[in-house]
């Protein structure tokens, strides 16, 4: 066991912990932050991907040994405050979810494409979105919900 010191959706937290813990476990297990879902373990799947230094990252294959302490990770709870982030209020609108369990993940990937390209193409969306499963096949959605937030966040 070792201590770290992390900081998460802008608060810090000091945690004792095995270093080869995934950063997916400290987050559900040791804080509490159940939104970032474990799904196959292997960076594969996309259920729980996270910001990490702005950049979505796959927390499940991130040791917490290897986070320096000065790291920001954003979890989905993180992404809004008050109000709903704009991807959220378009998902909702769209009707995105079915059985829901990759929504996190795909809702993360979204936010880091639209910070770094506001009005994003079709191929942009898969491109970043590429990695991120959804068993159900809501692909359609997904992409019409982005191209929606984009919308939203150009007229906020």
């Amino acid at each position: 066991m070792a201590k770290y010191i992390i900081t998460v959706n802008r608060k810090e937290y000091t945690i004792d912990v095995d270093p080869d813990i995934p950063l997916v476990w400290v987050l559900r297990d040791y804080l509490g932050l159940k939104g970032t879902k474990f799904g196959c373990g292997i960076a594969s799947c996309g259920a729980c991907t996270v910001h990490f230094n702005g950049n979505p990252a796959r927390s499940c294959q991130l040791p917490i040994s290897s986070i320096p302490r000065n790291a920001k990770i954003v979890t989905i709870e993180g992404i809004s405050g008050v109000t709903l982030h704009p991807v959220q209020e378009a998902w909702i609108e769209i009707q995105v979810p079915q059985c829901g369990y990759c929504q996190s993940g795909q809702i993360m990937s979204a936010v880091a494409l639209l910070k770094k390209n506001p009005n994003p193409t079709d191929e942009h969306i898969n491109a970043a979105l590429n990695g991120n499963i959804c068993r159900c096949g809501t692909y359609d959605r997904i992409r019409k919900a982005i191209h929606k937030a984009a919308q939203i966040e150009s007229s906020n």
